[in-house]
């Protein structure tokens, strides 16, 4: 249960890159939504949750773990103390400690993490003796911020080794958060249904893209062989229109033109409909007969480089292979960042600016 009093307040924390893709209109009218229709629901065991899958937050959420024992094991707080202060001189600088620690210029801290979850998961019974479910969620919480540490130590060593490495842990990570929030909600008699937000990069099955061939697996991959019938992928597709993005990784956000999809996509194809929006059901559906040659596929993610576009952002894929569903809008609008700076309020001069006049 969170403390924070408003909308405003729950996004607060959100600070690293890519501020925007959380910090957003759309995100604070959703949970703002979200708290009014909780708050019409008399039992709490009915409310809908909002939960975190990725491991960018490897130093706060090693706050968090110290802030869960300080208050129910003091002892435990000063041994984790001691194992998490191996990151203390790189100042927050996750990536320099990847970097150290991949090439052996700095003693990696694999080990510590690795103890610091074997403890604290010794301690389950122990922690459980207070009252209630309010318990078992904040061990939950901090187990999963312990698990993240030891996953995001790990990633930034992989960074510095190769592409396929860095991607599959990082997706094995979200999945692994995904397996034990169900675990959880199961183990309180929920049996809830999950609803996973992310790219279409990590949520189209990577067995039918070019992503696979190069030895990347992704979270719709793991989810489909996990659960099967019972998980429906669904992407996103669009022709034109625009985007909040950055023209690399940490630089300010930006609101782009999405350039015209490509000839022979599947954008393209889609736009050839006339439709402004639809829903394509691909699952033992006759459409899926037709859309069975690989085609490309345009990705944009954080970073948008639309002057290599092609080389940037598409790739191959079997979409009937990829996803259950596709929800196109061939026109997008770029997301409302909550902290608009003057370059994204510019925007960027369109096609038809008048440049002779």
């Amino acid at each position: 249960m969170s403390n924070d009093v408003s909308a405003t307040e729950a996004l607060a924390d959100f600070k690293r890159f890519p501020t925007w893709m959380w910090r957003n209109a759309d995100v604070l009218d959703f949970i703002g939504w979200l708290r009014e229709h909780n708050d019409t629901l008399e039992s709490p065991d009915k409310h809908v949750g909002f939960y975190g899958l990725d491991l960018y937050s490897l130093y706060s959420s090693t706050r968090a773990v110290l802030d869960y024992l300080d208050k129910v094991d003091p002892q435990a707080a000063q041994r984790a103390r001691y194992r998490y202060g191996c990151f203390d001189h790189f100042s927050e600088n996750i990536e320099a400690y990847g970097y150290a620690a991949s090439f052996g210029l700095s003693t990696s801290c694999e080990q510590q993490v690795i103890d610091e979850l074997i403890d604290l998961r010794q301690q389950f019974a122990a922690y459980m003796r207070q009252d209630g479910n309010a318990a078992m969620d904040e061990f939950f919480y901090a187990e999963q911020n312990a698990r993240l540490v030891k996953n995001a130590e790990e990633y930034y060593r992989s960074m510095f080794q190769s592409r396929a490495s860095s991607w599959n842990l990082r997706d094995r990570h979200m999945v692994e958060t995904l397996d034990a929030l169900i675990k959880h909600l199961d183990r309180q008699d929920q049996h809830s249904k999950i609803v996973l937000w992310a790219h279409n990069s990590h949520l189209g099955d990577a067995r039918a893209t070019q992503m696979g061939q190069g030895g990347e697996l992704n979270v719709g991959q793991l989810v489909r062989e996990r659960y099967s019938q019972e998980a429906v992928l669904v992407g996103f597709t669009t022709h034109h229109g625009t985007v909040t993005a950055a023209s690399g990784w940490d630089s300010g956000a930006e609101r782009k033109r999405v350039r015209s999809a490509l000839p022979n996509s599947y954008e393209s194809l889609l736009h050839e409909t006339g439709l402004p929006s639809f829903m394509l059901p691909l699952r033992n559906s006759r459409a899926s007969n037709y859309l069975r040659e690989p085609r490309l596929e345009r990705a944009i993610g954080v970073v948008y480089l639309p002057e290599t576009e092609r080389s940037s952002h598409y790739f191959y894929a079997t979409l009937p292979e990829q996803f259950d569903v596709v929800l196109h809008f061939d026109e997008t609008r770029a997301v409302e960042p909550l902290e608009r700076s003057a370059l994204w309020k510019e925007g960027e001069v369109p096609e038809t600016f008048p440049f002779a006049v």
